[in-house]
C-alpha cells in the first residue's frame, strides 16, 4: 500500500508509518507529567505529534534527524491537524527510502524564475539593474531562494513559497505604481525582491522548516541588509559606478521598515513612499495567501466555516458546501 504523505492527512486517520524526526521537546503538563513534542516531516511537509506519559528514556531513543517509525492518528486542534502517538521508535536509515522525505517545491519554481528575471531586467535605473543582476548570478542564492518557504508556520510556508511570495509581491507593484507616479516603480520594485531575501538563511528548509541558529540570533531582516551590502561591492566592482548613497540608504529602509509597526518586529516604521507602499502590499500578498491556505486545508469540509482560527481570531467563510448532487 502506497504511503500517504502529511500533506494528505485529514482528521480521525490511524497511522503506522515512517517519518523524520525534525524537531522534538520533553515538556511537563500542568500536572508535572512529562510529554513528548515532536515536529515530524516528509516530503508533504510536517506536522507536530504529542505522545503523552512519555520517559526521558523514550527522548533519548532517538534523535534530531533521525527516521522513525510513529502509530498514532490524527485529530484537529486549533484549526490543524496534529497527531496523538501511541508509539515511537528509531528506525534504520537503510530500510527508508530518501526520495519519501526529500521536499519538493510546492509552486512551478522554473516559471516563477523566469518572470522574477524579466521583471528585474526590465528596470530602467542603471544602478538597480545592476545590483539585479549580481542576486541573478548567484547560483547558490538562486538555487536556496527556489526552495527556502517565506515563513515555518504562517504565509507561504511550503518549499518554495518565498519565491512565490516575492514574485506575487512584485507583480503587484508593477500593478500598483502606475496609480501612483509619486512612487519610485523600480525602487519599490527591488525593494520587493530584497525585503524577505534574508530568510533563505533565516530558515532551514533542507527536510522540515525550522529556524537556523542565525534566524533565531539574528533575523532576516539584518540578515538580508548584510547581504545587500556585500551584492553592492560586487556591483560597483563589476561596473566601476558607484551607486548612489541615498539609493543604499533607501533600500535599506525598505528592507527595515517593511514590517510595518514595531510589534510586528520591525525596527524602523516606513519613513517613504516606497517604505509604506511596500508594507500594504507585501501584507496584502501575506494575508491572502494565508485565508487562503487556511480555507483550502480546513479539515471541516462539510461546513460554510473553517473552524475556529485561535491564531486570527476567527472562523473563515467558505462559501456553500457543493455537493455530488448539486
Amino acid at each position: 500500500m502506497p504511503r500517504r504523505y502529511i500533506n494528505e492527512l485529514g482528521h480521525q486517520e490511524s497511522v503506522n508509518e515512517v517519518f523524520l524526526a525534525a524537531d522534538k521537546q520533553l515538556r511537563p503538563n500542568r500536572n508535572g507529567n512529562l510529554y513528548l513534542q515532536v515536529e515530524l516531516a516528509d516530503r508533504g511537509g510536517t506536522i507536530g505529534a504529542r505522545m503523552w506519559n512519555a520517559s526521558e528514556a523514550l527522548y533519548k531513543s532517538f534523535e534530531k534527524g533521525d527516521y522513525v517509525r510513529v502509530e498514532g492518528s490524527t485529530q484537529v486542534f486549533q484549526g490543524a491537524v496534529q497527531m496523538i502517538v501511541n508509539r515511537i521508535a528509531k528506525v534504520d536509515p537503510a530500510e527508508v527510502d530518501p526520495e519519501d522525505f526529500q521536499p519538493q517545491p510546492a509552486v512551478p519554481v522554473d516559471k516563477l524564475m523566469h518572470r522574477l528575471g524579466e521583471m528585474l531586467r526590465g528596470m530602467a535605473d542603471t544602478a538597480l539593474l545592476n545590483l539585479a543582476e549580481c542576486y541573478l548570478l548567484d547560483e547558490s542564492l538562486v538555487k536556496k531562494l527556489s526552495m527556502a518557504p517565506a515563513g515555518a508556520k504562517n504565509h507561504h510556508a511550503y518549499h518554495g513559497g518565498l519565491l512565490e511570495h516575492v514574485v506575487s509581491l512584485m507583480e503587484l507593484v508593477l500593478r500598483v505604481a502606475p496609480c501612483y507616479p509619486q512612487i519610485d516603480r523600480d525602487l519599490l520594485l527591488m525593494g520587493a525582491f530584497l525585503h524577505d531575501l534574508g530568510k533563505v538563511d533565516e530558515l532551514s528548509y533542507d527536510r522540515g522548516l525550522a529556524y537556523t541558529d542565525e534566524g533565531q540570533l539574528i533575523g532576516h531582516l539584518v540578515i538580508a541588509v548584510e547581504m545587500l551590502g556585500r551584492k553592492i561591492a560586487e556591483a560597483e566592482k563589476l561596473s566601476g559606478e558607484k551607486i548612489p548613497a541615498e539609493t543604499v540608504l533607501r533600500l535599506k529602509h525598505l528592507i527595515l521598515s517593511h514590517h510595518g509597526e514595531y510589534g510586528f518586529g520591525s525596527p524602523k516604521l516606513p519613513m517613504t513612499l516606497e517604505a509604506i507602499a511596500l508594507y500594504c502590499l507585501d501584507n496584502l500578498d501575506a494575508k491572502i495567501n494565508s485565508f487562503h491556505q487556511l480555507m483550502r486545508e480546513d479539515p471541516n469540509t462539510d461546513s460554510a466555516w473553517t473552524v475556529y482560527q485561535p491564531n486570527i481570531e476567527r472562523k473563515l467563510f467558505k462559501g456553500a458546501v457543493k455537493r455530488e448532487s448539486d
